[in-house]
């Protein structure tokens, strides 16, 4: 998985509920209606890639398929893109790891050449907050664009992109599962009110679903590694249960939001208080040089009241700042 934090949506999706509830919401429709989610089986391990380095395995599911009055076997990779900038390179990375993934089937014995190569469907599942704009097919990244006689000797891999971005609220309102509460969560982010409305909604979700303690258990633990995430700095050991000590949670995420209301406006008098300094260095001796911006930025509110009178009497910045 590309590691760049932690987020608990590794635990998430190791759960067969979550990835049913992936396909059914946020794949294009009539492809869940093809699966057998009973027969959902998580393939976990490692392989070492062809350039000999170790390469943990995203998470691959198998799951069986009903196409044209036949059962075969299909293989969902899912490749979780945590990270705020987007790869540009998917197309190359999603082909070199599903051939790694036959490459480990041929030599796990898992099939043979000439049996054939399993179906495999790539999901990109990305939460950045820009939308995701690299090519999703590694055809489309030669360029120019081959003559005739060329295109089919191109290589060809597509992958099927979700974007949790790219929903709006009322889109993911639509979708009862507990996974678009999650998304909702990580869309609102450090939006107090969102946060919160986002979590009444998978608590009633969580309430609603038939089994409630499990979904409840897994969302518990995803959240708490999701505030810590955010730096919160919220007491989460007492927090067991979303369903259970919801009110606790909500007194805990409204004390959060006012102790940041208040940080904030410290952190704007200290900024007018800069401003002021500055205003009065600038007239006084001319442009700043930047060790008087350091000092500026690391001073607290008592010094720059001080510096206030100061600079009325000083006859220069280092006579000021007594360097």
């Amino acid at each position: 998985m590309a590691n760049h934090y932690d987020t608990g949506y590794k635990e998430l999706f190791s759960y067969p509920e979550f990835v049913q509830q992936l396909i059914e919401g946020f794949t294009p429709p009539g492809i869940a209606e093809l699966m057998d989610f009973t027969t959902l089986q998580l393939h976990s391990g490692n392989y070492i890639t062809p350039l000999f380095e170790e390469k943990f395995e995203d998470l691959v599911w198998s799951v069986q398929v009903n196409w044209q009055g036949a059962t075969q076997e299909v293989y969902l990779y899912l490749l979780l893109e945590l990270q705020s900038t987007i790869d540009h390179t998917m197309p190359i990375r999603l082909m070199h790891y599903v051939a790694c993934f036959y490459d480990h089937l041929l030599k796990n014995s898992a099939t043979t050449a000439s049996q054939g190569l399993p179906p495999v469907f790539p999901i990109v599942l990305y939460n950045g907050s820009r939308r995701w704009q690299a090519k999703q097919d590694i055809y489309d990244m030669v360029q120019p664009e081959p003559p005739a006689f060329l295109q089919s000797y191109q290589p060809h891999l597509r992958y099927y992109l979700i974007d949790e971005g790219a929903y709006t609220d009322e889109e993911l309102a639509q979708r009862h599962s507990a996974l678009s509460g999650v998304f909702e969560i990580e869309k609102a982010s450090l939006d107090h009110t969102s946060l919160q409305l986002a979590v009444d909604r998978i608590v009633s979700i969580i309430k609603n679903d038939p089994n409630k303690e499990r979904i409840d258990k897994i969302l518990t633990r995803w959240l708490k590694r999701h505030l810590q995430r955010l730096s919160t700095n919220i007491n989460l050991d007492q927090l067991h249960s979303l369903v259970e000590d919801r009110d606790m949670l909500a007194e805990n995420l409204e004390n959060w939001r006012q102790k940041e209301r208040q940080e904030g406006r410290q952190e704007g008098r200290l900024e007018e208080a800069r401003d002021m300094v500055r205003t009065q260095l600038t007239f006084k001796f001319g442009e700043m040089p930047e060790w008087v911006e350091t000092a500026l930025a690391q001073a607290g509110h008592d010094q720059l009241k001080d510096w206030m009178r100061e600079v009325l009497f000083a006859t220069s910045l280092d006579d000021m700042f007594k360097r």
